[in-house]
């Protein structure tokens, strides 16, 4: 086996996602069902409409964003298995995700089921954001500068506030998280030293990063009430770039993984390393592809999100 399928991250949703999955397909329509039966209306529409109808200020909403986009990458599973016959047990050497991402991939290997996975990402979403009160923290993207350059200058910017690595994309690009006054000295640090681009990113709260530690204590909470199954495929995790099996395990990285580095760089050349030379994005967008092409060198990096995706998956197999 030398195939992973991956599932990408918040930033990737857009108004429309799944929809044409969910009109050609009965599976695709099924995993839709099942997450709204699981969430529930709030307030007042129920998700699968946010995800198809909008608008996109709701989409983006983070405790809508996260289940939104694992319930998409799970629809696209589906059909993938119902279609073209794809048996992860069989043919994935690993599974992962980006950030909320690895929900979907514990979701996908059967570490979760799909409802538990909708209610824990609704939970993970609104105790993100509640953390830290808007405004006060930021999140910014460091471009072409390497980890541990990015990680000194969020370290010089702190100044006794946090301001800490938050996503190690690979291909130069470092998210710093926290404070917001410190990841501002980061952006300026950062063109000092030679970034190619630092920027603020337009996002809700300060993830992955020491600010969001009364989330990773909600979450704590919330994953003790859930029953975790030992995956059938091995999950590559977030704050390990390694694979995990033990549902303890699974548990603890997935706490320290709301205020930890999302280690994605570590975690593709881990997978590449292990023999992995076929990557498939399931889900939303093509934002892993890219960041694969770009950190394990000669891999084969495709994203799967449409009816004409599923198409050229299944010509690709034959």
């Amino acid at each position: 086996m030398t195939v992973a399928f991956v599932f990408p991250g918040q930033g990737s949703q857009t108004v429309g996602m799944g929809k044409a999955l969910a009109a050609s397909f009965a599976p695709a329509r099924a995993v839709f069902d099942e997450v709204d039966e699981a969430l529930g209306s709030n307030p007042g529409a129920k998700l699968s409409t946010i995800i198809f109808e909008g608008p996109i200020e709701t989409l983006t909403l983070t405790e809508n964003a996260q289940p939104a986009l694992m319930a998409v990458s799970l629809a696209v599973m589906r059909v993938l298995e119902a279609e073209a016959g794809v048996d992860l047990k069989r043919e994935a050497q690993f599974v992962a995700g980006h950030s909320l991402g690895e929900y979907s991939a514990l979701a996908a290997s059967g570490a979760f089921s799909l409802a538990d996975a909708a209610r824990l990402l609704r939970t993970r979403g609104q105790a993100m954001q509640k953390a830290v009160p808007v405004g006060v923290g930021a999140m910014a993207a460091l471009l072409g500068l390497d980890f541990d350059v990015a990680s000194a200058v969020a370290s010089e910017a702190a100044q006794g506030e946090v301001c800490e690595a938050a996503n190690d994309n690979g291909a130069g690009q470092v998210v710093v998280s926290g404070d917001k006054a410190a990841v501002e000295r980061a952006v300026e640090i950062a063109k000092a030293k030679g970034a190619k681009r630092a920027m603020l990113l337009p996002v809700s709260a300060p993830f992955h990063c020491a600010l969001m530690k009364p989330a990773a204590a909600v979450m704590a909470d919330a994953l003790k009430k859930v029953n975790v199954r030992p995956p059938g495929v091995p999950v590559v995790a977030n704050v390990l770039a390694k694979p995990v099996a033990d549902p303890a395990e699974i548990v603890r990285s997935l706490v320290a993984q709301v205020t930890g580095t999302v280690r994605w760089r570590e975690s593709v050349a881990f997978m590449a390393g292990a023999g992995v030379q076929t990557f498939y994005e399931v889900g939303a967008g093509k934002v892993l592809s890219g960041l694969i092409k770009r950190i394990a060198d000669g891999a084969k990096a495709s994203a799967v999100g449409s009816p004409e995706d599923i198409a050229a998956f299944k010509v690709g197999r034959a």
